[in-house]
């Protein structure tokens, strides 16, 4: 799976999708099964998440970035 790091641009509580910001400029929207993937109760804007998507780029699940 790969995995990405980006940044909470829009985030709908009510419908718990949104779209992140990735590192190279590029928007990737994130649907309400991902989030609730994550075992996230809340986002943020401007949270770092980590994303991992399928082999078609769909994202599927979102997380908080690990520090190594």
């Amino acid at each position: 799976m790969p995995v990405m790091q980006g940044t909470v641009a829009t985030y709908d509580a009510a419908t718990r999708s949104g779209v992140l910001l990735l590192d190279d400029g590029t928007e990737l929207a994130f649907p309400a099964a991902a989030f609730d993937a994550s075992g996230l109760r809340l986002l943020r804007l401007g949270q770092r998440l980590r994303v991992e998507t399928d082999e078609t780029g769909a994202v599927v699940r979102v997380t908080l970035p690990t520090m190594t």
